[in-house]
């Protein structure tokens, strides 16, 4: 068990020294910090930003039903933050196993002693610890907006609508892990990630329209509306669960991949 742990702390070491290296994250980190900044200004300050309609109620009386600001700035926030992440991580998913297919050392990988869960999750782990790094400065920006509430919003509100774009993102990024196992095109890789998890993220309008315990079930794999949830600050236990089930397939369906690679070259 130790040897395992350590053997995903070097993977994960390695992984996360990439992606700091890498000149393509930091752009995908500068697009992704630009348009969640310009869009954090247009939800407040934009002709229909929430601070406008707070001010033209005030000049004309209005008091009910009262407009709670921070609730439904940190609703709307995070609910584009949730959207947005799907053309990024897909971007950040996409060389984790295909560059390693390209440059040919998938081979020496699938051989080597380490197990392919160690891996794959020491893979995983070091990806989301950059995307959650790339939330530091939108987290702050938030922090100071709220700041000026009052009442203040309630931590727990904050906490479990983060963790839920965490979830979203280890989600996403686990398949997506799996689909780059899947060819060395990192491109490829990209467009089939984001394919799958757009259709995942639509999945409700299919499921009311198909409707009867086929639509429910097709429901209950939605990302927007187990995401949705959270960014309410409600603590639904199917979604906690949806999300890791999506992340355990990933990490198990990239580690039977690489597998099946061993396989064919012993």
């Amino acid at each position: 068990m130790l040897i395992m742990i350590s053997n995903i702390i070097a993977i994960y070491r390695k992984e996360l020294q990439s992606y700091f290296a890498s000149p393509l994250a930091y752009a995908i980190a500068a697009v992704f910090w630009l348009i969640t900044g310009y869009f954090l200004i247009a939800i407040l300050l934009s002709p229909e930003g929430l601070i406008p309609q707070v001010s033209q109620r005030d000049q004309m009386g209005i008091t009910d039903p009262p407009i709670d600001v921070p609730y439904l700035f940190i609703q709307g926030f995070l609910g584009f933050m949730g959207s947005f992440s799907l053309f990024i991580l897909p971007a950040l998913s996409m060389g984790l196993y295909a560059e390693e297919r390209k440059r040919g050392t998938l081979e020496l990988l699938a051989t080597s002693p380490l197990t392919n869960w160690a891996v794959a999750t020491g893979k995983l782990l070091g990806v989301l610890t950059f995307y959650i790094t790339m939330l530091v400065p939108p987290i702050f920006c938030q922090a100071i907006v709220l700041n000026f509430s009052n009442p203040p919003l309630p931590p727990a509100v904050l906490l479990v609508g983060h963790g839920g774009l965490i979830l979203l993102a280890a989600g996403v990024l686990s398949l997506g892990m799996f689909i780059s196992s899947l060819t060395d095109s990192t491109i490829l890789s990209a467009i089939l990630t984001f394919a799958l998890v757009l259709f995942l993220w639509v999945i409700d309008a299919a499921a009311n329209a198909v409707g009867g315990p086929a639509g429910t079930a097709l429901g209950h794999l939605s990302l927007l509306t187990n995401y949705t949830n959270l960014v309410k600050g409600i603590v639904d236990i199917s979604s906690l669960t949806l999300f890791g089930s999506y992340i355990i397939l990933g990490v198990f369906l990239t580690a039977q991949s690489i597998d099946a690679l061993r396989y064919q070259r012993s």
